[in-house]
C-alpha cells in the first residue's frame, strides 16, 4: 500500500488534531521522525493517538511500514487505552518483524 499524498497526510493529521491548535504539519514530521515534538506530543504519544484514531489501513497511508514498525514499541502497545487495541498491534508488530526482516 503507498503512502497517501501529501495533501491527504496533512488533512488526516488536522483532523486527528482537531482540538489542539498544532500545525498538521508538525505532527507528520513528528511521525517521520524529522522533528522532536509537535506542541506538547512527543512521537511516542502522538503515534498512539494515531493508533487510537485511525483504523490499521489508514495508519499505513500516513507512515511507511519500516516507521511504523520502529515506533510500535513494547511501551506504546502497552500503553493503548485497551486491551484488545494492545493484542491486535501485538501482533502487527510481529507480523511487521515477519514482513520487513524475514522475507526480505
Amino acid at each position: 500500500m503507498d503512502l497517501a499524498p501529501y495533501e491527504d497526510r496533512i488533512k488526516l493529521m488536522r483532523s486527528l488534531m482537531w482540538d489542539y491548535n498544532i500545525p498538521p504539519e508538525h505532527c507528520l514530521e513528528v511521525l517521520e521522525g524529522k522533528r522532536e515534538r509537535a506542541g506538547h506530543y512527543t512521537e511516542a504519544t502522538l503515534f498512539r493517538k494515531l493508533l487510537e484514531s485511525y483504523r490499521w489501513f489508514t495508519i499505513l497511508r500516513i507512515i511507511p511500514p519500516n516507521r511504523i514498525y520502529t515506533l510500535l514499541t513494547d511501551e506504546v502497545i502497552q500503553s493503548l487505552r485497551f486491551k484488545s487495541l494492545s493484542k491486535r498491534y501485538e501482533f502487527i508488530r510481529q507480523e511487521l518483524h515477519r514482513t520487513l526482516f524475514l522475507t526480505g
